[in-house]
């Protein structure tokens, strides 16, 4: 078991990703169902390489990034075994100086996903988790999932959840079941004022519900927003408004790769009304402050 601690030196890198799926692993095993996959392949328009995490490593170092990495583990609702975050923990500990590791339990596993999120933070030194409500079919606000988030904010670590739209079940028979409206950033308020010192992301803009989002985010200054998942040309102009303000020190780059690329992301971030002020703290800053990794000099 080798523990992961970071060696990312910010002087070295151009930004932080904050938001990067680790779809199949060492052995070729993937992260959902093929159906699943294909889905999603066909709602983001792509058909491009699941790449393992050593090749995630090489991508993002070749591109002076670091990147947070992880997995989402849905095996109650899905019916498939996760990716271990075991192993991408210790890959990330491989590639100490570009990736960083979050975990994934599931939820609806009960006091088994707390003790190993304990495990995953203690022995592993994973630096967050990631939730997917939606495809994990679990209601985030339910107090039956507070000693979870109770171990994560004694931890210190953070809590990134999926909020809005996803692609995941897009176009299947009934969306493969899934509920969108667990994905209701509105849902993370409870969480964030019985928690105040839990850090919790609320990833991608979230469509429909991006007021929401907002909201919470304005109230509860332990939120942040991350920009995965679309394109910037589609940003919401409020989501604009705000990160150029008020939210600028609490908003974050994140692709959503491999389904979103950093480069079409910043390709794209040209086309936005993005203030370059705030550009150095949304690609780099922000995610150093939230994650603990210093400032660039």
């Amino acid at each position: 078991m080798t523990r992961y601690e970071s060696a990312i030196d910010l002087d070295a890198i151009d930004a932080i990703d904050v938001h990067v799926h680790v779809e199949v692993d060492a052995r070729g095993n993937a992260s959902l169902p093929a159906a699943l996959t294909e889905a999603a392949s066909k709602y983001f328009s792509t058909d491009g390489p699941r790449p393992d995490l050593d090749s995630i490593a090489a991508y993002y170092r070749e591109r002076r990034m670091a990147a947070v990495v992880f997995t989402v583990d849905a095996q109650t609702q899905v019916g498939h075994p996760a990716i271990s975050s075991e192993d991408i923990a210790e890959g990330a500990a491989r590639h100490n100086d570009v990736l960083i590791p979050f975990g994934s339990v599931d939820p609806r596993t009960g006091a088994a996903a707390v003790d190993r999120a304990r495990r995953l933070i203690e022995d592993y030194g994973v630096r967050g988790f990631k939730f997917h409500p939606t495809v994990q079919g679990f209601d985030p606000s339910d107090e039956t999932y507070y000693p979870l988030y109770d171990a994560l904010q004694d931890a210190g670590v953070v809590a990134l959840f999926h909020t809005g739209q996803t692609g995941i079940g897009a176009g299947m028979p009934g969306g493969y079941g899934f509920r969108l409206g667990l994905s209701n950033p509105m849902l993370l308020d409870r969480i964030a004022g019985d928690f105040p010192d839990l850090q919790i992301i609320m990833a991608h803009p979230s469509v429909p519900w991006q007021d929401e989002a907002l909201s919470v985010a304005t109230h509860k200054h332990n939120t942040w927003i991350d920009l995965s998942g679309w394109s910037p040309k589609y940003f919401p102009a409020e989501l604009i408004r705000y990160a150029n303000s008020m939210l600028k020190r609490r908003v974050l780059f994140g692709s959503d790769f491999p389904m979103i690329t950093p480069d079409r992301w910043i390709r794209d971030v040209e086309q936005t009304a993005l203030k370059p002020e705030v550009m150095p703290g949304i690609m780099k800053d922000n995610a150093a402050r939230l994650l603990g990794l210093g400032t660039p000099s």
